[in-house]
C-alpha cells in the first residue's frame, strides 16, 4: 500500500478501531457481558453517528474496514470450522442444519411479505438465524448487494436477540426433561451465533457444550453452498433486470481454504501454538467488530425506528418457533 494511501486510510481505520476498542471494553462490564463486544460496538458507532455526525473527511479509512477488513474476518473465521468433525458426524446432522435453515430463512421472509416489513433486513437476519448470525450476515451481504445500514442493522439485531435467546436457554436448563447431549444438540441447531452456543450449552457441562458446538458447526459448514446458492439466484435475476455486477466473493475461497488448513494441516503437518491461535481467533473477532463499526457509521436511527422495529419482532417469532421445532427433533 502506498504511503499516501496509507496516510489517507488511516485516521478511518483508527477510528473504527477505537470504537470497537470501546465495544469491546463495555462488554466488560455486567450485564453488558452478555451481549457481547460486536453489538456493544455497533450501538457505540450508531451513537456516535447520531450525536457527531458522519465523519465524511476520513470516509475511505471506515469503507476499508466495512469492506476490505469485512472479508479479511470472513476468512479469518474459517480457522473456527473443523471440518473432521462434521464428516464424522455424517448426514444426519447436515440434513438437520438444512432444515434449521431453510425453516429460518423460508419463515422469516413469509412473515416479511404478511407484515409488509422490510425485506431486505428480513432476509439478511433469517440468514443470521439459519445460518451462525452477525457473521453469515456479513458473509452474504456483498452477494445481495444489501446497504451497508440493512448489514449493520441486521447484525446488531441479531446479536442482541440472540444474547436474550442464550441466557433464557440457560436459566430453562435446569427444568427439561432431557440430558447434557440432547439438550447440547438443541442449543447448537437453534442459536444464533456460536459465542450464544457456547454460553447456553456451558450450562449442560463439557458433553452438552461439545455437542452444541458440534450442531453449530454443522450450520457454519452450510454457509458456503448457502453463498453459491444466493449467487446463483442474484445472476439470475440481474440477467432478467439487464445488470451484469454480480461478482463472485472470493473470500469465500479463502474461508474454505482457511477451513481445511485448521482442518488437515494444523496439528498433522505444521503445528502451531495455541497461544497464537488465540490470537487469531481474537484478531478475527476484532476485525469483525471493525467492520461492523465501519456499517453502523451509516445507520441512522431515524430509519432505525422506522423500518427495523418490524424485521426485529418477526426474528423474535421465528425463533421462538425455531426453538419449538428443534427441541422436538432432537
Amino acid at each position: 500500500m502506498k504511503p499516501a494511501l496509507w496516510r489517507s486510510l488511516f485516521p478511518g481505520i483508527a477510528l473504527t478501531a477505537f470504537i470497537a476498542s470501546v465495544g469491546f471494553m463495555v462488554a466488560q462490564l455486567p450485564l453488558a457481558d452478555k451481549v457481547g463486544p460486536l453489538a456493544a460496538a455497533i450501538l457505540s458507532a450508531v451513537l456516535y453517528r447520531h450525536f457527531f455526525g458522519y465523519p465524511e473527511k476520513i470516509h475511505s479509512g471506515i469503507q476499508f474496514s466495512a469492506k476490505k477488513l469485512l472479508r479479511l474476518a470472513i476468512i479469518l473465521f474459517g480457522l473456527k470450522l473443523n471440518m473432521n468433525v462434521i464428516w464424522n458426524e455424517g448426514l444426519p446432522l447436515l440434513v438437520r442444519d438444512l432444515l434449521v435453515i431453510l425453516f429460518a430463512i423460508g419463515l422469516m421472509m413469509i412473515l416479511a411479505r404478511l407484515f409488509k416489513a422490510d425485506e431486505s433486513l428480513s432476509m439478511l437476519l433469517g440468514i443470521g438465524t439459519g445460518v451462525c448470525g452477525a457473521s453469515a450476515i456479513a458473509a452474504v451481504s456483498p452477494i445481495l448487494k444489501a446497504k451497508e445500514e440493512d448489514t449493520a442493522i441486521s447484525a446488531g439485531i441479531i446479536s442482541i436477540v440472540g444474547t436474550v435467546f442464550a441466557i433464557g436457554y440457560t436459566i430453562i436448563r435446569p427444568w427439561l426433561p432431557v440430558d447434557a447431549e440432547a439438550y447440547g444438540m438443541w442449543v447448537g441447531l437453534s442459536l444464533h451465533e456460536v459465542a450464544h452456543v457456547a454460553l447456553a450449552g456451558a450450562a449442560a457441562g463439557d458433553d452438552g457444550l461439545g455437542m452444541a458446538l458440534l450442531g453449530k458447526l454443522g450450520r457454519v459448514f452450510l454457509l458456503v453452498p448457502l453463498s453459491l446458492v444466493l449467487i446463483a439466484i442474484m445472476r439470475k435475476s440481474s440477467k432478467s433486470q439487464g445488470d451484469h455486477t454480480i461478482a463472485y466473493p472470493w473470500f469465500l475461497v479463502g474461508f474454505i481454504l482457511m477451513s481445511l488448513f485448521g482442518s488437515y494441516v494444523n496439528g498433522n503437518l505444521v503445528v502451531i501454538p495455541t497461544p497464537v491461535m488465540e490470537g487469531v481467533s481474537f484478531l478475527t473477532s476484532f476485525l469483525l467488530t471493525m467492520a461492523m463499526v465501519g456499517l453502523g457509521l451509516n445507520v441512522s436511527l431515524r430509519d432505525l425506528r422506522q423500518k427495523a422495529w418490524k424485521p426485529m419482532l418477526l426474528l423474535l417469532i421465528t425463533s421462538l418457533l425455531l426453538s419449538f421445532l428443534t427441541y422436538w427433533i432432537v
